[in-house]
């Protein structure tokens, strides 16, 4: 393929930030009496938009408050949170960003968290600066796994899907950029190993073996 993008995930893909995830639904949860495994509860719902989570957890504990109520307050918990406490990053995730900013071509950011989650994130690990464009969940009606945060993120950058390559972690970030016709490289982590990545164009280890094979391809 004639490569010029390089569209990356952020959650479980450039930063470990599933657990942080989980510490603000069990601190929202916790006035129900709602308490769940952290193992169990990565692996159900990473990747999953937060409003489809809350739906599924107050349908699941009989909740008297909306889902749309759950999802705000974990959008501002973690905001929150995050203002004091970024999360690791994953394996050779500041060599990678860096390689291909330097080899010149286009990256973007495509996340399915809320701006408010992610800015606190990409500031504090200094890596805001190295995207040419950042999607959030909110910049658009129709967040992962719709392809549409590919491809406004696509739109931005001025590059067509064929000529771009995503980065994702999870079965419903691997389906947002294959909805949006862009091949999509897949990377596990330690809650997402048992994820179906079918639909994915390549799988590898690491970002380290990704930056081997966009290498390749200039």
């Amino acid at each position: 393929m004639s490569l010029n993008a390089v569209l990356f995930d952020m959650d479980g893909t450039l930063v470990d930030s599933e657990s942080m995830h989980f510490e603000c639904w069990s601190q929202l949860l916790a006035p129900y009496n709602v308490s769940y495994n952290e193992v169990e509860f990565c692996q159900r719902f990473s990747g999953r938009p937060t409003l489809e989570a809350a739906i599924d957890i107050k349908n699941e504990h009989n909740l008297n408050v909306s889902a749309q109520f759950l999802a705000d307050e974990k959008y501002r918990l973690f905001g929150e949170y995050v203002k004091t406490n970024l999360p690791p990053v994953m394996p050779f995730t500041e060599q990678t960003l860096h390689a291909v900013k330097n080899s010149g071509l286009k990256m973007a950011l495509v996340t399915g968290s809320a701006r408010s989650e992610a800015m606190p994130i990409l500031k504090g690990l200094g890596f805001y600066k190295l995207f040419d464009t950042i999607v959030t969940k909110d910049d658009v009606t129709n967040p992962k796994p719709a392809g549409d945060p590919y491809l406004l993120a696509l739109e931005h950058i001025h590059v067509d899907p064929e000529h771009a390559i995503a980065v994702e972690d999870t079965y419903t970030g691997v389906c947002a950029a294959t909805n949006a016709q862009v091949s999509v490289v897949a990377i596990a982590n330690h809650h997402t190993v048992d994820h179906d990545f079918s639909k994915a164009t390549y799988k590898m280890a690491d970002l380290g073996e990704f930056w081997q094979w966009v290498e390749s391809q200039l």
